[in-house]
C-alpha cells in the first residue's frame, strides 16, 4: 500500500483576488501556475511546511488562516493537498521557484494553466471571493 504524501498550499485573499504564482521552467509542473506551497516534511505540521514554503520560495512572512479544503491527485503515487487560508505579511517577494506573481479574480484564474491538484481546490475559494 502507497504512503499518502502531504502537501500544502496557502491561498492569500484580498479584495476578491487571490495570490498566484508561476512556477520556473523544468519539471511536471514547469511555468504552471499554483497557490504557493510545497511538500510537508516528516517532522512538520501543515503550518510549519507553510510558513517555511513561503519563506523558501517567495521570501515573505504570513499568518495561516482556516483551513480552506483538499484536493487528491497522482504524481509517483498518491497524494493530497490541504489549502489554508493565508494572509501576506510583506509584499517584497524575493522569486527563488517563481518566475512571476500576481492577483487574479476567479474567472481569470479559472482560465490559466493550473497544475491540476490547484485546479481542484477552485470551487473551495469561490466563498471567499465575494
Amino acid at each position: 500500500m502507497d504512503v499518502i504524501k502531504r502537501s500544502v498550499a496557502g491561498i492569500a485573499i484580498e479584495q476578491g483576488k487571490c495570490f498566484i504564482a508561476r512556477r520556473i521552467p523544468g519539471g511536471a509542473l514547469g511555468e504552471k501556475w499554483e497557490f504557493p506551497g510545497g511538500k510537508v516534511e516528516p517532522d512538520e505540521t501543515d503550518e510549519t511546511a507553510l510558513l517555511r514554503e513561503y519563506q523558501e520560495e517567495l521570501g515573505v512572512p504570513i499568518s495561516i488562516g482556516p483551513f480552506l479544503g483538499e484536493s487528491s491527485f497522482e504524481y509517483q503515487g498518491p497524494h493530497k493537498v490541504y489549502a489554508y487560508r493565508v494572509y501576506l505579511k510583506g509584499a517584497d517577494f524575493k522569486l527563488a521557484d517563481h518566475t512571476e506573481w500576481r492577483w487574479a479574480c476567479l474567472e481569470e484564474i479559472k482560465t490559466l494553466d493550473f497544475a491540476e491538484s490547484d485546479r481542484k481546490l477552485f470551487p473551495y475559494l469561490e466563498p471567499h471571493l465575494d
